[in-house]
């Protein structure tokens, strides 16, 4: 359960949490909605325990689960894609295990592993779906032998091949 009693919290001299209160039963799953600055972002940051209230109490049991989706994509040079990936940790332990396994049962109970997870078609489960081309953009689309070097008839052909 969530309580919160009498809640106070300004930032800047902006008064966010004037005196607030809420309760909230065990095993109740809740979100924040509000516009733009409104503290949605604040009053999690307070539940959680990151930033204190100028006053007022927020009670939470030790044992409680609060789950969060950042703001604002990872920096780094990491590409956003391997930072998802990532993510799913007994994919990215399986992966790393299969790099440096030399046993043949090991690497036999890896794959298998990772094929009931079907981790090989995650990076196309995690980009998004290609979105089909527009009738404007069919029709101004150049011709294929507009393609520069060789002929386009050969390697239009040369593709099926």
């Amino acid at each position: 359960m969530l309580t919160i009693n009498d809640l106070v919290y300004r930032l800047g001299g902006r008064l966010l949490f004037d005196h607030a209160g809420v309760f909230l039963p065990g095993r109740s799953r809740a979100g924040f909605v509000g516009r733009n600055g409104a503290g949605k972002t604040t009053l999690f940051r307070l539940i959680s325990g990151e930033i204190a209230p100028e006053s007022g109490a927020i009670s939470i049991p030790a044992r409680t689960r609060l789950g969060r989706v950042e703001q604002e994509a990872p920096g780094g040079p990491t590409a956003l894609i391997d930072f998802v990936l990532a993510a799913d940790l007994e994919r990215a332990e399986l992966i790393a295990r299969a790099d440096v396994a030399h046993d043949a049962h090991d690497i036999a109970d890896i794959q298998t592993r990772l094929a009931d997870i079907d981790a090989h078609s995650a990076p196309a489960r995690v980009l998004p779906a290609p979105r089909p081309p527009s009738i404007s953009q069919m029709v101004q689309a150049p011709p294929p032998c507009a393609a520069s070097g060789g002929s386009w008839s050969s390697r239009a052909h040369s593709s099926k091949s």
